[in-house]
């Protein structure tokens, strides 16, 4: 029987500067600092012995019951112990911004609160006895250093941590006495009912809490921020609206406030397919989900969000000059970084055994011609009816993207999943180029460009036209690539991005086709991994965007009801904490690939709020008489 949970399981929290996942049984096995793409100080999810902080019952691992407490990224776990009943609250502090000392890593606009650089733990015993450990096994550089532990101050409450290479200095701090053992901090206490304790953790300028009464004062301020935060949000009164708020929190928390990025995922190397090696790092951004992105961030009302977001992307693509020529790759690290080189950290077993685990991603410098289509998509989003807005230089800078596109559509690339096979003429690559040459075209009629405008239109008019007599195949089914008849789950984004209208009998064909032939107990596959040439052996689990793009479509197409049954058996597969990683094991129900997943949460955004618009409006609250 493994010792790992299962990935779904997992809850995951965040300050907008770090994020931390936290197993059922009260560890927290996932934290990178001080850049939640920096090396771990908590590695357990990756290595058993890489690093882990439980508090909980001394006599307990299983909880009774977890859930986040309502609109918030705060955790409450209740336990039942042979001898009493405890609940335990964990949270990564935000508090107050401070003010009149610039960070030189922010280059947004600091709000009036930030994270605290704390990751709090509160413990309350409800009724009976109950003892409470504190297991603190901080193990730095994905788990290869250890550190060395001493008290702070007169008594036994603080300790601090520092390791033997780097600087990363951590204090464990709180209303339990703390003691050493070998590489780990302990402690422990019994609570009567009534009675509570806690224990925190801070890095960089964080401080701990020094009483009970400020514990429970940051704990009340960061379930007041989260709260405050999504009461912006334009989440419609409807039973899923549980599964929209917890997919924009998450978003939230996959945010990197300092510089307006949000990553794919919190976690590297978290396996596509159980014990194999379909293990990559996320912990970066895609231009291919900005569009996407945006979208979700303006349709849920978060304007600030989206603008912040959009800058991040100029920055990355200008290297924060716009006076240079702006370079578009496919990823960047949440600072703007370039280059992820790819390396393996063979000393970690890997999530129940799959290895290799993998930072940097080898696929930063790949040819993906979706880029093009997707940046000029958010650029439309972002500037919708407003493109006279566009300073010059952004201008110039974007208009060569489309130029970019129009020179090398032709060319095969390794499409939208990263394939790391031979390149291939990919279908939806041709069409995402065909979006970046439609939107420039309409951005520059805008503008009053015409010249710019009827050039990228006949551009665009020249790659349809070949789409459509190359990728459709003789049943009228659009196809994976060129020389093949294979579907891919990529081609449900042809209604989406606009390439045809959904009453197009090819899109209807081509949406109902991968609902009956590219699925496996009713969710979607990629791709057929026997058909396509991966540079990878093995099968993988069901994509749950391509899922939920599904859903989209079917809706489109006015598949409704279909899409409205495929909804719901998503929504009830999602984790206990209503969380999606990449991949559905459809014989397991199990949650695989890196967790939780950005993209995953975008779709459903983007489904559910179809299909709610879809639904008859209902009258509201009515009197009877």
């Amino acid at each position: 029987m493994s010792t790992f949970p299962p990935i779904g399981d997992y809850a995951f929290l965040s300050n907008c500067e770090q994020n931390c996942l936290i197993a059922p049984d009260g560890s927290v096995e996932w934290l990178c600092l001080p850049r939640p793409d920096s090396p771990s100080v908590f590695g357990a999810v990756l290595d058993r012995g890489a690093g882990s902080f439980r508090f909980g019952p001394a006599n307990a691992q299983v909880p009774q019951h977890r859930r986040y407490v309502p609109g918030t990224m705060v955790l409450e776990t209740t336990w039942q112990t042979p001898t009493g009943w405890l609940t335990v609250y964990d949270l990564l502090v935000m508090g107050p911004a401070q003010r009149g000392k610039r960070r030189m890593d922010y280059h947004r606009a600091p709000t009036d609160s930030c994270a605290a650089g704390v990751l709090l733990r509160l413990a309350t015993c409800t009724s009976g006895r109950v003892e409470v450990l504190v297991n603190c096994a901080p193990l730095f550089n994905y788990g290869t250093s250890g550190g060395s532990w001493s008290y702070q101050g007169e008594g036994y409450e603080s300790m601090t941590v520092a390791p033997r290479e780097g600087n990363i200095g951590l204090e464990v701090a709180g209303s339990i006495q703390l003691g050493v053992l070998s590489e780990r901090c302990y402690g422990r206490t019994t609570l009567a009912g009534g009675e509570s304790a806690f224990i925190g953790l801070s890095w960089g300028s964080g401080t701990v809490p020094g009483s009970q009464d400020e514990a429970v004062s940051a704990m009340n301020a960061t379930v007041d921020f989260w709260r405050d935060w999504l009461s912006t949000a334009k989440v419609p009164d409807h039973p899923w609206r549980i599964y929209i708020d917890r997919s924009a929190l998450t978003l939230k928390g996959l945010s990197y406030s300092p510089t307006g990025a949000i990553m794919a995922a919190a976690t590297t190397s978290l396996p596509e397919t159980p014990g194999g090696a379909r293990n990559w790092d996320y912990r970066y951004t895609w231009i291919r989900d900005s569009a996407f992105m945006l979208r979700s961030l303006y349709r849920l009302g978060f304007d600030w969000e989206a603008v912040e977001f959009f800058g991040f992307i100029i920055d990355a693509v200008s290297g924060g000059d716009l006076n240079r020529q702006f370079e578009l790759q496919i990823m960047y690290g949440i600072g703007g970084e370039r280059d992820l080189t790819e390396r393996t950290l063979d000393h970690l077993s890997g999530y129940q055994g799959a290895r290799p685990v993998r930072v940097g991603n080898g696929a930063w410098n790949q040819h993906q011609h979706d880029v093009w289509g997707m940046i000029l998509d958010a650029l439309d989003v972002q500037f919708r009816r407003g493109a006279a807005q566009i300073v010059q230089p952004v201008w110039e800078g974007l208009s060569g993207f489309v130029d970019t596109a129009l020179g090398c559509w032709r060319e095969p690339d390794q499409g939208i999943w990263e394939v790391r096979g031979d390149p291939k003429q990919f279908t939806a690559s041709k069409v995402m180029c065909w979006v970046a040459a439609e939107r420039g075209a309409d951005l520059a009629r805008e503008r009053g460009q015409d010249d710019h405008a009827q050039r990228w239109q006949a551009g665009a008019d020249e790659i349809k036209a070949e789409v459509l007599d190359k990728a459709v195949s003789s049943r009228g089914v659009f196809k994976q690539h060129y020389e093949t008849d294979e579907l891919d789950a990529s081609l449900l984004l042809l209604p989406i991005v606009g390439f045809l209208p959904p009453d197009d009998e090819r899109i209807k064909a081509t949406v109902l086709a991968i609902a009956d032939e590219l699925t496996k107990d009713g969710l979607v596959l990629r791709y057929r991994t026997e058909a396509t040439d991966t540079g990878f052996s093995g099968e993988e689990g069901t994509f749950t965007i391509c899922s939920f793009w599904l859903v989209t479509a079917l809706a489109m197409i006015g598949e409704t009801e279909r899409a409205r049954t495929l909804c719901q058996k998503l929504l009830s597969l999602a984790g206990p904490l209503l969380l999606y990683a990449e991949e559905i094991d459809t014989a397991t129900g199990q949650h695989l690939g890196n967790f939780p997943q950005a993209f995953t949460h975008l779709a459903l955004i983007e489904a559910l709020s179809l299909l709610i618009a879809s639904e008859p409006e209902g009258h509201g609250f009515t009197f009877s008489f």
